[in-house]
């Protein structure tokens, strides 16, 4: 039996970065990986997705000159763009797997199960260490219906040889809308059949709704309030899609893109005395278990806070601290959510929707598209809709624009050092450039 300081279950960022912290610091470390070393994000996910996205993102960019000085845009070879997706994430996991044996963690390959509250088996194995962190993630949920054998999720997607001349995606949150965005740039049909009548939930209604348009203007189908009740599959590689109110969709490729759930089945958590729900694993304001010696990182947690690769970095580097000897509890900052549409939506903070039921707390629009055109590459409908507190402090935002990723990650930090307008005012920022034209906009109400 092998004995280990740390032994992590899952090898994503929930869990490398604080195993890589705990090695240098001299604990004999160990994770625990039944599939590629690097997790999802890494493999399956993230990278992948935003390394499909690009041609994707720069035809959309080419669309607000049509009429202006260019009057042509370029198609997505998608075989030649997916060889290169695996020329460049492919080798990563075996990239960090060597980073990680060059610190001295010991990689353990199969499926990790718990066998008492202090025993780990891999592989007819066991081992045995003083904590234990789960770090599993979530995978792919499943329709409960009729021929859900032949849904594609996710994974499946970033895995395409050839893109399908039709796709219909069940559900309209983020994931559907990014890989709608993308499979529409490379030529297919696409249609998004959502059971609930609005897409993207948890973003600003009114901005998501823009989206949906701007989608629909480009040849995306939406079908609001229908519930996927069966998929067939017909004699010439079909498949049809019938909602419990009667309709029918006939196409090449149904993706499941319905959700995730947390990947905690056979590991044992019973045997650990691990409290779970269908939420996830239950842990306290130190990531820890109902189990002392078990902690639990990443998007297995039951846990408000959104589910983002940054979370899981900054929960495993919380942990090595607290397996150091740190004894605070873990305090988040603020964590912005992007939903990689065209355009790019993006929030940080309150909410709108929460903003509207307090009335300590004022909404202001900024139209920063229209009076910036120049220095929004032409996105004239780029918006911002941020909120201020009661002292007139920024404390959340919503925006809408092909560059609403860089510019609420500058909002981070004006909301977590609660900047005034004069520290704003006393910086200097480039220019030409988004962010350089709309923080002295956004000082300009926090005066």
């Amino acid at each position: 039996m092998d004995n280990y300081d740390v032994i992590f279950i899952g090898s994503g960022h929930a869990a490398w970065h604080g195993a890589q912290t705990l090695s240098r610091a001299g604990k004999k470390v160990a994770l625990v990986e039944e599939n590629k070393v690097a997790g999802t994000c890494t493999n399956f996910g993230c990278n992948a997705k935003i390394l499909l996205d690009g041609p994707a993102e720069l035809i959309h960019h080419l669309h607000h000159y049509h009429g202006i000085g260019i009057d042509e845009t370029p198609n997505i070879i998608w075989p030649e763009l997916m060889a290169y997706k695996h020329k460049v994430i492919d080798p990563l996991s075996e990239g960090l797997a060597h980073m990680l044996s060059v610190d001295g963690i010991d990689i353990i390959s199969g499926h990790a199960k718990f066998t008492d509250v202090k025993t780990l088996m891999v592989n007819d194995i066991t081992y045995q260490a003083d904590k234990f962190v789960i770090a599993t993630g979530q995978k792919p949920a499943k329709l409960p219906i009729p021929g859900n054998e032949l849904l594609h999720d996710s994974t499946d997607f970033l895995e395409l040889s050839e893109m399908p001349h039709s796709i219909v995606f069940i559900g309209a949150g983020y994931i559907a809308m990014e890989f709608a965005s993308i499979a529409r740039a490379a030529g297919s049909e696409v249609t998004i059949v959502e059971y609930s009548d609005h897409a993207l939930s948890g973003f600003d209604s009114e901005y998501s709704q823009e989206v949906v348009r701007d989608m629909i203007n480009r040849g995306i189908k939406f079908d609001f309030n229908q519930r996927v009740s069966q998929v067939i599959s017909t004699e010439n590689n079909q498949y049809i899609l019938e909602t419990a109110q009667g309709k029918k969709y006939t196409t090449e490729y149904v993706m499941d893109t319905t959700g995730r759930t947390p990947n905690i089945e056979n590991l044992g958590l019973d045997a650990a005395n691990v409290e779970y729900n269908n939420h996830g694993v239950v842990v306290n304001d130190y990531l820890q278990t109902s189990n002392v010696n078990i902690y639990a990182s990443g998007d297995v947690i039951d846990k408000l806070i959104p589910r983002l690769t940054p979370t899981a970095t900054f929960e495993s580097n919380y942990i090595a601290r607290i397996l150091l000897g740190d004894s605070n509890p873990i305090k988040y900052p603020v964590v912005p959510s992007v939903a990689f549409t065209l355009p790019r939506l993006a929030q940080v903070g309150v909410t709108v929707g929460m903003a509207k039921n307090d009335k300590q707390l004022k909404i202001y629009e900024i139209p920063y598209g229209k009076l910036m055109r120049f220095q929004t590459l032409n996105d004239e409908n780029a918006k911002i809709k941020i909120i201020l507190n009661k002292d007139k402090r920024l404390v959340g935002a919503s925006i809408i624009g092909d560059f609403a990723p860089e510019i609420i990650n500058d909002l981070v930090q004006v909301i977590n050092h609660q900047y005034t307008s004069e520290d704003i005012q006393n910086q200097i920022f480039a220019f030409p450039t988004h962010s350089g034209i709309l923080l002295p906009m956004i000082a300009q109400y926090l005066a």
